[in-house]
Protein backbone atom coordinates (compact mmCIF):
# COMPACT_ATOMS: atom_id res chain seq x y z
CA UNK A 1 0.00 0.00 0.00
CA UNK A 2 1.33 3.61 -0.64
CA UNK A 3 2.59 5.89 1.97
CA UNK A 4 -0.45 8.31 2.40
CA UNK A 5 1.11 11.45 5.09
CA UNK A 6 -1.63 13.41 5.16
CA UNK A 7 -5.65 12.72 4.20
CA UNK A 8 -5.43 15.76 1.69
CA UNK A 9 -3.25 13.35 -0.06
CA UNK A 10 -6.23 10.64 -0.48
CA UNK A 11 -8.10 11.01 -4.00
CA UNK A 12 -11.54 10.06 -2.71
CA UNK A 13 -10.90 13.44 -0.50
CA UNK A 14 -10.07 15.69 -3.33
CA UNK A 15 -13.28 14.29 -4.99
CA UNK A 16 -15.35 14.83 -2.35
CA UNK A 17 -14.15 18.38 -1.71
CA UNK A 18 -14.77 18.78 -5.50
CA UNK A 19 -18.54 17.29 -5.12
CA UNK A 20 -18.93 19.92 -1.92
CA UNK A 21 -18.04 22.49 -3.77
CA UNK A 22 -20.05 22.36 -6.71
CA UNK A 23 -22.77 21.46 -3.94
CA UNK A 24 -22.74 25.06 -2.70
CA UNK A 25 -22.73 26.89 -6.06
CA UNK A 26 -25.53 24.55 -6.99
CA UNK A 27 -27.62 25.50 -4.04
CA UNK A 28 -26.84 29.52 -4.47
CA UNK A 29 -29.54 29.64 -6.98
CA UNK A 30 -32.81 31.33 -6.35
CA UNK A 31 -34.76 28.11 -6.10
CA UNK A 32 -33.42 27.57 -3.01
CA UNK A 33 -33.32 31.27 -1.07
CA UNK A 34 -36.55 30.41 0.71
CA UNK A 35 -36.35 26.31 1.11
CA UNK A 36 -33.55 27.52 3.82
CA UNK A 37 -33.80 23.55 5.25
CA UNK A 38 -33.73 21.92 2.03
CA UNK A 39 -30.47 23.93 0.93
CA UNK A 40 -29.08 23.60 4.66
CA UNK A 41 -29.69 19.67 4.71
CA UNK A 42 -28.03 19.19 1.11
CA UNK A 43 -25.46 21.10 2.35
CA UNK A 44 -24.22 19.53 5.42
CA UNK A 45 -24.69 16.49 3.78
CA UNK A 46 -22.11 17.03 0.91
CA UNK A 47 -19.88 18.59 3.79
CA UNK A 48 -20.33 15.92 5.92
CA UNK A 49 -18.12 13.66 3.40
CA UNK A 50 -15.27 14.99 2.71
CA UNK A 51 -15.19 15.75 6.80
CA UNK A 52 -15.93 12.22 7.31
CA UNK A 53 -12.98 11.14 5.32
CA UNK A 54 -10.25 13.53 7.03
CA UNK A 55 -12.11 12.84 10.53
CA UNK A 56 -11.79 8.91 9.92
CA UNK A 57 -7.80 9.48 8.59
CA UNK A 58 -7.29 11.47 11.92
CA UNK A 59 -8.19 8.52 14.07
CA UNK A 60 -6.26 6.13 15.81
CA UNK A 61 -6.97 3.24 13.67
CA UNK A 62 -7.53 1.81 10.85
CA UNK A 63 -11.05 -0.04 12.08
CA UNK A 64 -11.98 3.59 12.74
CA UNK A 65 -10.81 4.76 9.22
CA UNK A 66 -13.31 2.23 7.50
CA UNK A 67 -16.33 3.22 10.30
CA UNK A 68 -15.96 7.07 9.14
CA UNK A 69 -15.11 6.26 4.83
CA UNK A 70 -18.60 4.28 5.55
CA UNK A 71 -20.41 7.15 7.29
CA UNK A 72 -18.81 9.67 4.35
CA UNK A 73 -20.61 6.87 1.74
CA UNK A 74 -23.89 7.43 3.68
CA UNK A 75 -23.90 10.73 3.68
CA UNK A 76 -23.33 10.40 -0.80
CA UNK A 77 -26.77 8.34 -0.40
CA UNK A 78 -28.37 10.62 1.98
CA UNK A 79 -27.11 13.59 -0.45
CA UNK A 80 -28.37 11.34 -3.39
CA UNK A 81 -32.29 11.51 -1.95
CA UNK A 82 -31.71 15.37 -1.38
CA UNK A 83 -31.04 16.14 -4.52
CA UNK A 84 -34.09 13.83 -5.70
CA UNK A 85 -36.57 15.69 -3.65
CA UNK A 86 -35.18 19.05 -5.20
CA UNK A 87 -35.48 17.92 -8.77
CA UNK A 88 -38.98 17.19 -7.83
CA UNK A 89 -39.42 20.36 -6.28
CA UNK A 90 -38.11 21.99 -9.75
CA UNK A 91 -34.91 23.59 -7.94
CA UNK A 92 -32.59 21.88 -10.26
CA UNK A 93 -33.14 21.01 -14.07
CA UNK A 94 -33.10 17.52 -15.26
CA UNK A 95 -29.58 18.31 -16.53
CA UNK A 96 -28.14 19.94 -13.12
CA UNK A 97 -29.29 16.78 -11.39
CA UNK A 98 -28.09 14.17 -13.80
CA UNK A 99 -24.59 16.33 -13.92
CA UNK A 100 -24.72 16.73 -9.71
CA UNK A 101 -26.38 13.07 -9.34
CA UNK A 102 -23.38 11.45 -11.46
CA UNK A 103 -20.69 13.39 -9.32
CA UNK A 104 -22.33 11.77 -6.46
CA UNK A 105 -22.61 8.11 -7.75
CA UNK A 106 -18.69 8.51 -8.78
CA UNK A 107 -17.72 9.86 -5.22
CA UNK A 108 -19.97 6.93 -4.11
CA UNK A 109 -18.45 4.44 -5.76
CA UNK A 110 -14.78 5.60 -5.25
CA UNK A 111 -15.22 5.23 -1.73
CA UNK A 112 -16.94 1.94 -1.99
CA UNK A 113 -13.60 1.29 -3.53
CA UNK A 114 -11.13 2.61 -1.27
CA UNK A 115 -13.30 0.45 1.45
CA UNK A 116 -12.93 -2.90 0.46
CA UNK A 117 -9.34 -2.20 -1.04
CA UNK A 118 -8.59 -1.41 3.05
CA UNK A 119 -10.72 -4.32 3.94
CA UNK A 120 -9.02 -6.68 1.68
CA UNK A 121 -4.93 -4.89 2.92
CA UNK A 122 -5.97 -5.40 6.39
CA UNK A 123 -7.18 -9.28 5.84
CA UNK A 124 -3.46 -9.84 4.65
CA UNK A 125 -1.97 -8.49 7.28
Amino acid sequence: MARIDRFEELEVWKVSMALCSEIYKLTNSEYFSKDFGLKDQIRRSAVSVPSNISEGYERDSKRQFLYFLVIAKGSCGELRTQLMIARNLNYLDEDEFMKINEQCLSTSKQLAGFISYLKKYEEKK
